[in-house]
């Protein structure tokens, strides 16, 4: 609920799922990718990053490399054709993986794809406990995680010309990160 709720954007990540119920997701990674109010893009050597860190954790694949999931800044967790290109384009080479998809006011999407034998896709229920803090609570961190992993992107905060673009001196400069947007979210935090 926190990543969802921070920005004004869809935000996607990893569910790192216990070691012995692989449905049952623990802690969610986030990665560095550029996101928007439709989409998420994930950058592909912070993703093989990560990967190389779970296995030296010790984690086999299918804990942290089957679950994908991704906020939409709206009501709807319906998986948009993006949602499902991805689902398939990215996760189409794994014996199983879920895409789970939380939106506002606590409403979730959540399927189970298995592509082995005949293969076939599953909805499934999905229970969040939110009344409660856990030991992993921790506002403060998750709020850095996040500035240092989402890049914003608004393809209409700009309505200069192509031209006007070019001519300008800061032309090279990278795009805002959350960290530029929201940084005075950062002494609220923990208070």
């Amino acid at each position: 609920m926190y990543l969802r709720d921070i920005g004004p954007t869809e935000i996607g990540g990893f569910g790192i799922s216990n070691a012995d119920d692989l449905l049952l997701i623990e802690d969610i990674q986030l990665v560095r990718q550029t996101c928007s109010v439709t989409s998420v893009e994930f950058d592909d050597a912070s993703v093989a990053d990560f990967f190389d860190s779970q296995v030296d954790a010790g984690r086999q694949p299918e804990q942290f490399a089957r679950v994908w999931v991704h906020t939409h800044p709206g009501a709807s967790p319906s998986p948009s054709q993006t949602d499902e290109e991805t689902f398939s384009r990215c996760f189409g080479g794994v014996d199983w993986c879920v895409m789970h998809i939380l939106a506002e006011e606590g409403n979730t999407y959540t399927r189970a794809r298995f592509n082995v034998g005949p293969g076939t896709d599953r909805r499934l229920r999905c229970r969040t406990v939110l009344d409660c803090e856990f030991p992993a609570t921790d506002h403060e961190k998750w709020f850095e995680e996040y500035c240092e992993n989402v890049t914003v992107f608004d393809p209409f905060a700009s309505r200069r010309s192509a031209i006007d673009l070019y001519d300008d001196a800061d032309w090279w400069q990278q795009p805002p990160t959350a960290a530029d947007l929201w940084s005075d979210r950062l002494f609220e935090v923990g208070r």
